[in-house]
């Protein structure tokens, strides 16, 4: 009897642990399903944090996920390492167990923070040849913390050891790294250093360069920095792929979470407030979209964070801000993720609890439309990075602006990841490269046998100057001054053939950069370029002649056309926001690509952001399952955004919409009602009315 009884416990036990493995998948962040709330702790909320509380506040936000500080900076446990410097304010030494228990009792997931990019004071004076040094000899300080250096001993070894010892000691899900790779800026007060000039840096750059002189500045020209990027390149992955070999030795179901990708799980980005006009209300559609594209095999958690700036961490975002970056979370393929100061008890600023609530509520509710998407795109934006900034990123935006705004769909590709997605670049049936203006080779390589298969090419402003023999073989041009000041100057929209949206418009006003090419290889020049004229009172103007330049060209190719605008298209939309700058791009697509604005049809106003997907039902029984189940068209009432502030959105009604699609729905339905939308199927389209449109809806169109 009693060998039945241990028979029957161990045939039970067995079977539980399959049915968990089967229901758990590969690893669980793999589900795409994230409802992260980071609690950025300050030290001295580890005198007051309670596990009870932290619990309680996830379950009523519908969060599935925590990340919680433990360790690097200062340790929030009772570490037994003399270079883990100890919170002072840590009253019990049980705490963040008591949390990491608690929220398993749960089923909510513990990542924990770990930041290595700086020590305590008291570590730095028994280690300064741990920390940073500049050019001029100065050290990088907030307060009493020392930014260290990538390749001393802290970074290289006693990291390691940190994270050795939490995850041996506490039962975590994954560990969140902040702020890794090099320093050279102090964020907090936003000021420039310089390259490290740490002992260490040198001895590593020049084993790796057989001998050279670590650099002390940043300029791309220099083949010594170009080389000094392919060193920061190696040392950071080498000691991402050491970090990844020992966590996954501990235990494979912890996900590695941070800005990169390489020998990561789960990759990072954030929403952060604008510090500069004209704000961006596209932030998360953007980074989402650029992450999910360029980096198709990892989970993406884009963060809205809080605060306002670093200088202005009590204070929080608008909520209606907040409602908007976690909508196009939702809508681009994301799961949900916010980052705050502190727990949620006794916070400084709690307007935005109630859209926390709500968004992580519908998302909880309807997760099975959410986190399994295919694109229905055919034309890619590619992006300058994954963190534009400068001129680059406004030329970026604008050209998202002009698209958005015309609800033509559109992926978004990061420029350093061509060369890694050969067949999906190749499958576009447009690509746009806004200010793109250095691709590897083979890179471009791509780009040449995309246009060679039948993909039309749009490039902006500067993009590929420094490859002068591709901007002639792909688009005819040869530069003859790239940076020249188009204040004053005209554009005449002359072909319009092209040009259709030009009623009643001869001339087109510009400024910014407008680039002096020689555009004789292409087989059309297009907008003649009309001189500055003469500046004066109305009695003296005019004088606007034709200079022999043009700002823009087509080369026609075999099996498709490569359309060039040497001037800052995009950035002076995303500045100004005239009509006639984007329709310029706008009426060039409708040429060269004629059914691209049919995917989606609509009476919406351009403030509606429509992101039309493939799904398949993101369940536990689908986790194997590529096959689309249906589309999905998000909306996201952007109508309350007036350009530096966030205003409620304006209720809209009888909306209609057009959707391409080459397969009759069995039933369309919105997922805030879960009511039915009265729809017909013709001529592969379906066409549908939408009575009332809030902030957010999803139209459900499953086959």
């Amino acid at each position: 009897m009693k060998k039945y009884a241990l028979f029957l416990f161990l045939l039970l036990s067995a079977l539980q642990s399959f049915a968990q493995s089967a229901t758990s998948g590969d690893s669980w962040w793999k589900r795409n399903n994230l409802r992260v709330i980071q609690m950025n702790l300050p030290a001295y909320e580890a005198a007051t944090i309670n596990a009870d509380s932290i619990v309680t506040d996830l379950v009523n936000c519908s969060a599935n996920t925590l990340i919680i500080n433990a360790g690097g900076i200062m340790a929030f446990y009772p570490t037994k390492l003399d270079f883990h410097y100890t919170n002072p304010f840590l009253k019990n030494n049980h705490v963040l167990a008591d949390v990491v228990s608690k929220c398993h009792q749960k089923d909510i997931k513990v990542i924990v923070r770990f930041d290595f990019s700086r020590v305590h004071e008291s570590i730095f004076k028994a280690h300064a040849d741990w920390c940073y040094i500049s050019p001029k000899g100065e050290r990088i300080i907030n307060t009493d913390m020392y930014v260290v250096s990538i390749n001393a001993p802290y970074v290289q070894e006693k990291a390691f050891k940190i994270i050795e010892e939490v995850t041996d000691l506490f039962p975590i899900d994954g560990i969140f790294l902040n702020m890794p790779g090099y320093q050279v800026n102090n964020p907090y007060e936003g000021k420039y250093h310089g390259i490290d000039q740490n002992e260490y840096d040198k001895k590593a750059f020049s084993s790796f360069t057989n001998g050279q002189t670590l650099p002390t500045e940043e300029n791309k020209a220099d083949p010594l920095f170009q080389k000094y990027l392919e060193f920061k390149k190696h040392t950071v992955e080498d000691w991402s792929e050491r970090l990844h070999k020992l966590v996954k030795s501990k235990n494979p179901q912890i996900a590695i979470c941070t800005y990169s990708d390489k020998f990561v799980d789960i990759i990072r980005h954030e929403s952060q407030s604008m510090t500069t006009l004209p704000y961006w209300p596209y932030t998360a559609s953007d980074n989402v979209g650029n992450a999910v594209n360029s980096f198709p095999n990892h989970i993406i958690s884009n963060a809205s964070i809080q605060q306002i700036s670093f200088q202005s961490r009590y204070n929080a975002v608008e909520p209606n801000e907040t409602q908007i970056r976690l909508y196009e979370n939702i809508a681009n393929g994301s799961g949900l993720d916010m980052s705050m100061m502190g727990d949620m008890r006794g916070y400084e600023d709690e307007r935005n609890y109630p859209v926390f609530k709500k968004v992580y509520g519908f998302h909880k509710k309807n997760e099975a439309y959410f986190g399994k998407y295919k694109s229905v795109a055919k034309i890619a934006v590619i992006a300058p990075g994954a963190w534009p900034n400068g001129e680059p990123m406004q030329e970026y935006r604008g050209i998202q602006l002009m698209l958005r705004e015309a609800h033509i769909p559109f992926d978004i590709v990061e420029d350093g990841q061509i060369e890694n997605l050969p067949d999906k670049i190749k499958d576009y049936k447009l690509l746009i490269l806004p200010e793109i203006t250095y691709l590897k080779p083979e890179a471009i390589r791509i780009l040449k046998e995309a246009s060679q298969q039948g993909t039309h090419l749009i490039a902006t402003n500067r993009t590929l100057f420094d490859s002068p023999e591709t901007l002639l073989e792909l688009f005819g041009a040869k530069i003859e001054k790239k940076d020249n000041d188009g204040a004053g100057n005209y554009l005449v929209p002359d072909n319009r053939d092209i040009f259709k949206s030009f009623k009643g418009q001869s001339m087109l006003f510009w400024k910014f950069n407008l680039g002096l090419y020689d555009l004789s290889a292409a087989d059309q020049r297009l907008l003649p370029v009309l001189a500055k004229g003469r500046p004066g009172p109305p009695e003296i103007i005019g004088g606007h002649d034709p200079t022999g330049y043009f700002a823009a060209a087509i080369k026609n190719h075999p099996k498709s056309k490569a359309v060039i605008f040497p001037i800052s298209l995009g950035r002076i939309y995303y500045m100004h926001g005239y009509q006639e700058h984007k329709n310029l791009l706008l009426d060039m697509i409708g040429h060269i690509l004629p059914k691209a604005d049919q995917v989606i049809q609509t009476n919406a106003p351009a403030r509606v952001e429509t992101i039309l997907k493939e799904f398949t039902r993101n369940t536990v029984s689908n986790r194997n399952k590529t096959e689309s189940e249906g589309m999905i068209l998000h909306l996201v009432n952007l109508t309350g955004f007036s350009g530096n502030t966030y205003f409620d959105p304006l209720p809209l009604h009888d909306l209609n919409f057009k959707v391409k699609s080459t397969k009759k729905p069995v039933k369309v339905f919105t997922l805030t009602t879960q009511k039915p939308v009265a729809f017909t199927w013709k001529n592969g389209a379906i066409d549908l009315k939408l009575e009332h449109l809030n902030e957010f809806e999803s139209i459900v169109m499953e086959w």
